[in-house]
């Protein structure tokens, strides 16, 4: 579990982005994985900048995740300029890669605007490690029980979130 250390960078960005996510309700992101599965995290994170681009209460409560994630990225690709540099499918999983996250969200850091507040900053280094870690233990036990010939491949990405 000593991977769940995150680096400065690692906090300075996820407190850009809980920043920025602060006003949807329905998006709380904790980390670099999980928390971007739904494909909430990515809209509410445009839909900040850009409320203009779409519906959000439409794409939130009518799309599936891979739907979601599909639009966030088309939104970015068409509006930002930047590329799909992931698929839906490989994001919508209970535990997506983490570097790819962290690389798709530095994208979206280096076009939108980039103010990071102290505040935000010092909440990202309070939120409890414990719950995190039960999270992503409740995850585990989950799979175990519905796809058992996933177990050890869900067990490595696991340890490495």
């Amino acid at each position: 579990m000593a991977g769940l250390q995150q680096t400065n960078s690692e906090k300075i960005l996820l407190s850009w982005v809980r920043q920025l996510t602060r006003n949807y309700p329905q998006v709380n992101v904790i980390n670099f994985t999980s928390s971007w599965s739904d494909g909430l995290a990515f809209n509410a994170l445009l839909h900040s900048h850009r409320p203009d681009l779409f519906d959000w209460n439409a794409v939130a409560s009518q799309q599936s995740p891979v739907q979601r994630l599909d639009h966030a990225f088309n939104i970015a690709r068409k509006h930002l300029g930047i590329e799909k540099l992931l698929d839906p499918e490989d994001v919508a999983t209970s535990c997506p890669d983490k570097k790819s996250i962290l690389m798709y969200v530095t994208s979206l850091f280096q076009v939108l605007p980039q103010q990071v507040t102290m505040e935000a900053i010092r909440e990202v280094e309070m939120l409890p490690r414990h719950t995190k870690v039960a999270r992503e233990e409740q995850i585990q036990v989950h799979h175990q029980q519905r796809f058992s010939q996933e177990v050890s491949c869900f067990t490595f990405l696991l340890l490495s979130c």
